[in-house]
């Protein structure tokens, strides 16, 4: 009786191990795509993201840096429309991708008024020059 509980069990134990292997596998691979699945949409990223827009706008972006501003906002649409499918691992780097966009505008905007700025005073300065000329003569 002894010898057939262990052709028994020798004979069982590679089936067993293997159902256990596959459970495992399918376990693994079940978690795998649920985290896949159940990620968080990135509202956080989307809301920053839509701030530097409106600060790049605000900064003079239109203006200034008009290739960056369609670049940020058209990835910002496309980050929406990819949270609204649920694809949020998209909707996140697209949002980042947006944001960084929106602040290379927003820097351009603030360089090409900056650099206006200084134009303006040195074209001040050369007005009072050639005014003070014209005192002296």
């Amino acid at each position: 009786m002894e010898l057939t509980t262990m052709k028994t069990r020798t004979a069982n134990t590679p089936s067993t191990h293997l159902r256990g292997l596959k459970l495992a596998a399918l376990a693994l691979g079940s978690s795998l795509v649920l985290a896949g699945c159940a990620g968080n949409p990135p509202t956080e990223q989307y809301a920053v993201t839509q701030s530097a827009v409106n600060s790049a706008v605000s900064a003079g972006g239109t203006e200034f840096a008009a290739v960056e501003m369609k670049a940020a906002q058209d990835k910002l649409k496309q980050a929406e429309i990819a949270m609204h499918d649920k694809k949020y691992d998209d909707a996140k780097r697209l949002a980042e991708q947006a944001e960084w966009d929106a602040r290379v505008a927003e820097r351009k905007a603030q360089a090409a008024k900056a650099e206006k700025a200084v134009q303006d005073a040195r074209q001040g300065v050369q007005d009072l020059r050639e005014e003070g000329m014209r005192s002296v003569e």
